[in-house]
């Protein structure tokens, strides 16, 4: 069915149709209606964690973890969740969120629109999912007013928070739609972020006594030196993972197309080589030192593959997800 609704809700507004969609899916699962996908089980282990298939969702789709027991009857082997920030913020003004159908892409530029840490936290602890034994990660990010010289204050609040609820922590310094935060994919901030979060997670883990990894989201929009040199910081401060990628900002292969010029993350078919050509450059730096989950384009099985190809142990959908629907996962397992 889903073609069928896809072609209702895209004639809404993007970011309308999104919440039109999980509030219909929200009544559903409340009277019992919303199906299980029965995917065989294929298990995975990666950072001491084993994932009952190789598949996730992407942070972006369900920001405040206000969905989470919906997103699990897709039957993805993971969820991530987020970006959430210390303090509630509006995001960016609308629209924000723009589909170029021809391209099967999206362009957004939310800007960490969420309701907060603590809201997302309520949330994860009525979670079905998450009560059951889920496998959910939560992604951390830093509020717009913080100064990109104080972000790492807005990333220990957050993982000192998520910490315990968490079954791994993504940092997120890739999105291009917060002013300045690409620059802590710069050298010397990323090695002073790095040493400051791992110094956390490590005495986190004593308070806690558990381990819960942290991995770095990253953009595909760097060279080949920028990609050797966060390789090897991933290394040296023993991050147990890399998120590869995030949105793009190049825009050519879409500018010919209505809203292709819009500001904002390309994400969807157009970034799926550069995601990959990253993630395959990355992994000869890292070989299996640190896992890789690839993300970036995935339309079928056998994008998944390619990821897998190139060197990633787990991947994650999104965009794939709003043009192919739910079956996309059980294609993809």
């Amino acid at each position: 069915m889903y073609p069928l609704l896809r072609t209702l809700l895209f004639k809404l507004d993007a970011e309308k149709a999104h919440h039109l969609t999980f509030s219909l899916a929200q009544r559903a699962l409340s009277l019992g209606l919303l199906p299980q996908t029965q995917i065989p089980s294929k298990p995975k282990t990666v950072m001491g964690i084993t994932f009952p298939n190789r598949v996730g969702l992407a942070a972006g789709l369900d920001k405040n973890g206000d969905y989470i027991d919906i997103l699990a009857r897709f039957g993805f082997g993971f969820i991530e969740i987020g970006t959430i920030t210390p303090r509630a913020q509006a995001g960016n003004p609308t629209p924000r969120l723009f589909r170029l159908p021809q391209a099967n892409a999206i362009i957004n530029r939310m800007g960490f629109n969420n309701n907060g840490v603590d809201a997302l936290l309520a949330n994860v602890t009525r979670s079905t999912f998450k009560q059951n034994g889920g496998i959910l990660g939560i992604n951390i990010g830093k509020n717009a007013d913080t100064p990109i010289e104080n972000a790492v204050d807005d990333y220990l609040i957050c993982l000192s928070k998520v910490y315990a609820h968490a079954s791994y922590i993504t940092v997120n310094i890739s999105s291009p739609n917060t002013k300045n935060l690409r620059d802590l994919q710069q050298q010397d901030a990323l090695d002073a972020l790095l040493a400051q979060l791992r110094q956390s997670q490590l005495q986190l883990a004593d308070v806690h006594q558990k381990y819960v990894p942290m991995v770095l989201k990253i953009a595909p929009d760097m060279d080949d030196e920028q990609i050797a040199t966060i390789a090897e910081l991933l290394k040296l401060h023993h991050i147990d993972g890399v998120i590869a990628t995030n949105t793009t900002l190049d825009k050519t292969s879409v500018a010919h197309l209505p809203h292709g010029d819009e500001m904002g993350g390309l994400s969807g078919a157009p970034v799926r080589e550069k995601s990959t050509a990253l993630i395959k450059k990355l992994h000869s730096h890292l070989s299996n030192e640190v896992p890789i989950i690839g993300v970036g384009g995935i339309f079928s099985g056998a994008d998944a593959d390619d990821k897998i190809a190139a060197g990633a142990q787990l991947v994650q959908v999104y965009s794939g997800l709003i043009y192919k629907g739910p079956s996309l996962v059980a294609e993809c397992a």
